[in-house]
């Protein structure tokens, strides 16, 4: 983006970023919007499920199953029938590095009740590329649900003002929290621990 986002800055001017593209993809006009019918896939229709989660484009690092397939759309997660814990990060962002392990921890805990997907929208805000988001699920050992946007539209349809953002999703895809910044784990904790009272 023609800035100089260095590993120790770079977490700072993230705001400033995502919303200076938030605002261009409004200015250019809806990108995506909530899904009210049936669950959309590649332009056709793979199953009849009313979700309120805004739809978009991701291709799978890891998890491929639980994201109904490689190149697929968010919304297919919900075929499961589950709450959802999206994540936003970038392979180069600190405070994404940080919260990663706990996320992975909590994660295992909620196999089977809640399904945690982290999106990769570093190349979209300056703060890694894919080859450097594959590198920290590596190095993390994270093997939770993981892909990358396929474009910049999430920003914009969950208003992704900063690195990371994590939102607590209904099995219906009705958003009950949205968190900016980092998440400390037992946040996250109770978090998915309400999420998943409210589901059972």
């Amino acid at each position: 983006m023609g800035m100089n986002t260095s590993r120790t800055s770079s977490y700072q001017v993230v705001p400033l970023l995502t919303l200076a593209l938030a605002l261009f993809l409004t200015a250019c006009g809806e990108v995506g919007a909530p899904l009210s019918g049936a669950v959309a896939n590649g332009g056709g229709v793979k199953q009849e499920r009313a979700v309120e989660a805004p739809d978009f484009g991701i291709v799978a690092y890891q998890g491929d199953d639980l994201l109904g397939g490689h190149e697929t759309t968010f919304a297919n997660v919900f075929a499961h029938g589950r709450p959802v814990v999206l994540n936003f990060w970038a392979g180069l962002c600190p405070p994404c590095r940080a919260e990663m392990p706990a996320f992975q921890r909590v994660a295992d805990e909620y196999v089977g009740k809640v399904i945690f997907v982290g999106v990769d929208v570093g190349p979209y805000i300056g703060l890694g590329s894919q080859d450097d988001a594959r590198r920290l699920l590596d190095e993390l050992d994270i093997h939770y649900p993981a892909a990358y946007a396929a474009d910049a539209s999430p920003l914009q349809l969950y208003e992704v003002l900063s690195m990371p953002t994590t939102l607590f999703l209904t099995a219906d895809g009705r958003l009950v929290h949205k968190q900016s910044g980092l998440l400390l784990e037992t946040q996250l904790r109770t978090r998915v621990e309400a999420l998943a009272a409210g589901s059972s």
